[in-house]
C-alpha cells in the first residue's frame, strides 16, 4: 500500500495558465487616474499561485492575474489578487458582459462587513487594494474592468478581448486553475490536519 505524501504537489499555473492576447484586439492595463505605471500593452495574461498557507485551522491560498507586455521586457506584473473562491464568479460575470453586452457589478464584499476576510485585491493603484465591487463594462472589441471608488466615481484598471476565442481560452483557463486551486487548499487542510495531530 502507497504512502499518503506528506508535502504539497508542485502547481507550475503561471506556466499552465498563459494566453497570448497579440492576435486579439489591443487591450491595456494601468488605466486607472491613480494607477501606479504608466498604461502599457498587454501582450499575454496568466495566473500565479502566489502562497499557500494553513493557519488557525484553515487552509488558505492567494493566487494573482498576471499580465506580460514588450513595455516591461515580458515581466510578470499582477493586476488582481485573490483566494480561491474568486474565479468561478468572475468567469460568469465575464460571460454575462461579454454575451449580453451590458454593464455587470460584481459584488466581492458587502463594504459594511469589516470582518469579512479579504477576497480580491488591485495592484494598479497601490500595493494591494482591497475590493468591494468590480465592474465588467463590454465595449465594441474589450471588456473594461474596473472598480467604484467613492472620491474617484468608476476607475478602470485594465481591459479584456472580448472576441469569441478569448472567452472560450479564458473559460477553459480559469477551469483548470479553479480545480488546482481547490484541490491545494484541500491538500493543504489534510496536511496541516496530519500535522496538528502529530
Amino acid at each position: 500500500m502507497s504512502e499518503i505524501p506528506n508535502t504539497l504537489a508542485d502547481r507550475n499555473l503561471d506556466a499552465t495558465t498563459v494566453i497570448s492576447l497579440r492576435r486579439e484586439p489591443a487591450c491595456f492595463a494601468f488605466l486607472s487616474s491613480q494607477s501606479i505605471s504608466a498604461p502599457v500593452g498587454i501582450d499575454t495574461i496568466n495566473l500565479d499561485l502566489a502562497s499557500v498557507d494553513f493557519y488557525a485551522g484553515r487552509a488558505s491560498i492567494w493566487a494573482t492575474l498576471e499580465i506580460r507586455s514588450e513595455a516591461t521586457d515580458d515581466q510578470a506584473t499582477a493586476v488582481l489578487g485573490f483566494d480561491e473562491s474568486f474565479l468561478r464568479p468572475f468567469t460568469r460575470a465575464l460571460i454575462e458582459a461579454a454575451t449580453t453586452r451590458s454593464p455587470y457589478r460584481m459584488l466581492v464584499r458587502s463594504p459594511e462587513d469589516e470582518r469579512s476576510r479579504c477576497r480580491v485585491v488591485e495592484y494598479v493603484t497601490g500595493p494591494g487594494t482591497a475590493l468591494t465591487e468590480i465592474l465588467i463594462t463590454p465595449q465594441d472589441q474589450v471588456l473594461l474592468i474596473g472598480i467604484s471608488g467613492d472620491e474617484n466615481g468608476e476607475e478602470t484598471l485594465f481591459q479584456l478581448p472580448r472576441s469569441d476565442g478569448f472567452l472560450r481560452a479564458f473559460t477553459k483557463m480559469t477551469h483548470r486553475a479553479d480545480q488546482v486551486l481547490r484541490q491545494t487548499v484541500a491538500e493543504t487542510e489534510r496536511l496541516g490536519r496530519q500535522r496538528a495531530a502529530a
